[in-house]
């Protein structure tokens, strides 16, 4: 008997050893899956970042389902991305995304995705038939706010960073924008909650809008309230693009006299480089007018982009921009770049979007994506399709294939230099 309950004892002990040692396991796992922040995600190449709206229909009053997000959700995953940029909560689109991504999961505990999450920012009269005032702001900006902090709240292990306003402060913006001030008003306000804990202590609060926004360009940009604005966010969220400025700025565009032997291929290989190189020198723009302030910030892209497809400005009687080649080479620059030099890259944009110039189905602004509407992967990211990484995927039912067929040649041969200076 005495052998028995020695024999017992030892079991016993064994068994609450073991049960000691799973425990030590499950806290070190919890540990090791603890709730990142915004200063760890942010600059860092382990989560890259890009700008995503799911709408798939020629208006945003069809809005996309969950089960339509997850979809595109697992899509973006696969090719690394772990940062998705929204740009309002004036509809169901932004929660719907916190709803999928809480989804996926719940389904899966490794599944790892986070949200910079928009609030849109109008003046008065925006998009009405009156002219808008940009001295006065709208009345549904408070709502708007209002919404975007509840989010926040309601989703604190998914939205790290709340972004007010999307090119609210640059003047280009002629339907809507607003004077700094605005913004500053309520980057502020939600720099309070957080002081108060009515937000999580980690959110970062950012404006996210054009490099002449934040003093990179013009001078008269530069304003008491807009030094204040750089003071009061959590970091500098700024856009370039290129893109645009191949027709609105062509000078760093157009082929130079020294280059006019160079093969059709290599005039386009050293535009893509002027290309990357244009949107550094902006970066460096507002770099450099943050630091004449004698504010150290954080400064990350909040927005940049290249169009596959176009029948205005940027086509083949225009600026010659446009094309998936063109596309996949300065996505392939800007990645290797912001990587290296520990910058987010909130790359425009996932999808393409077909409401944008719903009557235009060739505007530029339709063809963004770097999948199209039918979940094809465009030329910037062919090489992911080959190394299987949409396997199982899908889109609307479509597996995700090449565009062109993966024929690159036939996809060379819409491919046209810039024109020379």
């Amino acid at each position: 008997m005495k052998s028995a309950s020695k024999l017992y004892i030892a079991v016993v002990i064994a068994l609450i050893s073991v049960a000691c040692s799973t425990k030590q396991k499950e806290e070190t796992n919890q540990q090791t899956k603890k709730e990142v922040t915004a200063k760890e995600i942010l600059g860092n190449p382990k989560y890259m970042a890009i700008s995503y709206e799911g709408y798939r229909q020629k208006s945003r009053e069809l809005q996309p389902t969950v089960e339509e997000l997850k979809e595109d959700i697992r899509i973006l995953s696969a090719m690394g991305i772990r940062i998705l940029r929204t740009y309002n909560v004036q509809m169901p689109h932004a929660s719907n995304v916190l709803k999928a991504i809480r989804e996926l999961k719940s389904e899966n505990p490794d599944f790892e995705m986070y949200v910079m999450l928009g609030a849109w920012i109008d003046c008065k009269n925006a998009w009405t038939n009156q002219t808008p005032d940009h001295n006065v702001e709208s009345e549904q900006n408070e709502g708007e706010i209002g919404r975007a902090v509840a989010l926040a709240n309601q989703y604190p292990d998914i939205v790290k960073i709340l972004a007010v306003g999307n090119e609210a402060m640059v003047r280009w913006a002629t339907s809507y924008y607003v004077q700094p001030s605005v913004i500053l008003k309520w980057v502020t306000h939600l720099q309070s909650l957080k002081a108060a804990n009515k937000l999580p202590k980690e959110l970062w609060i950012t404006c996210s809008d054009d490099f002449a926004s934040w003093g990179g360009g013009d001078a008269s940009y530069h304003t008491e309230d807009l030094e204040k604005l750089i003071k009061a966010v959590d970091y500098v969220s700024m856009h370039t693009y290129p893109y645009h400025n191949t027709h609105y700025n062509p000078a760093f565009w157009r082929v130079p006299a020294e280059e006019t032997q160079l093969s059709e291929m290599e005039k386009v290989e050293r535009a893509m480089i002027r290309a990357k190189e244009f949107a550094k020198d902006q970066y460096d723009s507002v770099a450099n007018y943050i630091k004449s302030l004698g504010i150290v910030k954080p400064l990350h892209i909040g927005e940049t982009g290249w169009a596959s497809e176009s029948d205005g400005f940027y086509g083949p009687e225009g600026s010659h921009a446009t094309d998936e080649y063109k596309q996949g080479r300065y996505y392939k620059h800007m990645r290797d770049w912001t990587n290296a030099a520990g910058i987010s890259c909130f790359y425009f944009e996932g999808f393409d979007e077909q409401w944008k110039d719903a009557q235009n189905p060739n505007g530029s602004e339709n063809h963004f994506g770097l999948f199209t509407l039918k979940g094809e992967a465009k030329y910037p990211l062919w090489e992911l399709v080959d190394q299987g990484v949409f396997k199982n995927l899908t889109r609307g039912g479509n597996p995700i294939v090449k565009t062109y067929n993966g024929d690159k040649k036939k996809l060379l041969e819409v491919v046209k230099a810039p024109p020379t200076k």
